[in-house]
């Protein structure tokens, strides 16, 4: 945040400088961005004065933990296996002692047929992924987690609800949403929700990201699931799966910190590449399958990716024992820069072929049934000169429940 501020102080003092030079608005302009990509051009060397080695080293001791096994993916993505019992999840005081063993049953309420042991083993290159025992974690680089910790603050997913609600103290010049969400309503709770979205492949600056992803909020926390291109986070501009969890004072991508995800599959990850992407005006669509579904039984919210449990946050680990509140879309962000895509550079015209779409969108309710028809929602865009949403309550099979949106951004 130092760096932040900095950059701030010394934009004004320049601008008063340019000013009373008496230099022309569109010349100051361009002076000034010129400064601002020359003062992020040395950025990550500033970075090291700002944080110790020892703060570093501790954190990266917290995050990546010891791999028993490193695998790649079929795009080349190398993992660490990781024993289930030293993931960073099981750092947290309150997860002394607890109860879960990788291969116990899932919950009847949350077991599916199509699930199996190694359904997703084609991802990997060996063929089968990780150890049974063991789950993918991605190792996280040093100045990854430098240039994480940078923008720590301002650059952390949140839920619409902040600009309409004022939940949060945030700055509504970085963060724009187009999403469908349910209605605030006092004392409705909910137990989970499902989508199915497009691949897309947005265009994002290195300050920047874009986001597709169902946000469930808990009370004060809350937990993102979705896809994410996000340089900051993966280093490279490429569509991938993520989660995100505030847990109190704790926050954090996939299994970043003790407030993230317990995985407990051996055969798929979160960061994994979804390309390629669904390509404009194609009748060929990509897509992938979320739900964030709590447990009838204990209490525990899980992820469900592709139809299979692949994760899960233990119930005790949050203060309230439902969602008061659940959205879908997308979700940009952008430091010192107009804003990026969402989806692409157009605007969503209410047809598959050309629009970023979330489809077959459901919510668990009070009694733990799945609803379809989800009453009390409404499409929110923050800023429509940037970003549009058209929600499709119900529209024929197979696409159900759909919601239109993304734009060029640009604001």
């Amino acid at each position: 945040m130092e760096k932040k501020k900095s950059l701030y102080s010394y934009i004004f003092t320049l601008t008063l400088f340019l000013t009373n030079m008496k230099m022309s608005c569109w010349r100051m302009l361009l002076f000034l961005l010129g400064y601002i990509l020359y003062f992020y051009r040395f950025v990550d060397a500033e970075i090291l004065q700002t944080f110790s080695d020892f703060e570093i080293e501790e954190q990266l001791k917290v995050v990546n933990k010891p791999a028993t096994k490193i695998i790649k993916t079929i795009h080349g993505d190398s993992y660490d296996c990781v024993d289930f019992y030293k993931q960073p999840a099981f750092d947290h005081p309150l997860m002394k002692n607890h109860l879960f063993h990788y291969k116990m049953r899932r919950p009847s309420s949350l077991r599916t047929s199509r699930a199996s042991n190694r359904k997703f083993g084609y991802l990997w290159k060996n063929g089968i992924g990780c150890p049974i025992g063991t789950v993918p974690i991605k190792k996280i680089a040093k100045d990854e987690l430098l240039k994480l910790n940078l923008f720590s603050n301002s650059y952390n997913p949140r839920g619409s609800w902040n600009f309409t609600y004022n939940q949060y103290n945030v700055d509504n010049n970085q963060h724009h949403f187009a999403v469908s969400r349910t209605k605030k309503i006092i004392g409705k709770i909910y137990n989970g929700a499902t989508m199915i979205l497009s691949i897309n492949d947005p265009k994002v600056k290195p300050l920047q990201y874009s986001s597709a992803r169902m946000h469930v909020q808990i009370g004060d926390d809350f937990i993102q699931a979705g896809w994410t291109v996000n340089q900051k986070l993966y280093s490279d501009n490429k569509t991938r799966s993520y989660v995100y969890t505030k847990i109190g004072e704790n926050q954090c991508y996939n299994s970043m910190c003790p407030a993230g995800i317990i995985m407990v599959s051996s055969d798929i990850a979160l960061g994994l590449d979804l390309g390629p992407p669904c390509v404009r005006g194609s009748r060929t669509m990509v897509s992938s399958e979320f739900g964030l579904l709590k447990n009838k039984e204990n209490g525990d919210w899980w992820l469900k990716l592709g139809g299979q449990e692949i994760g899960y946050w233990p119930a005790k680990k949050f203060k309230e024992t439902s969602a008061n509140n659940i959205e879908w879309g997308g979700e940009v962000y952008s430091a010192f820069l107009p804003s990026p895509q969402m989806r692409n550079d157009h605007f969503p015209e209410t047809h598959i072929e050309y629009d970023a779409i979330i489809f077959n969108i459901t919510i668990v309710d009070e009694n733990f049934k799945s609803v379809e028809r989800i009453k009390h929602r409404e499409a929110f865009s923050d800023n429509t000169r940037g970003y549009k949403v058209y929600d499709d309550i119900y529209v024929e099979l197979p696409i159900r429940n759909a919601i239109y949106y993304g734009g060029p951004g640009n604001i």
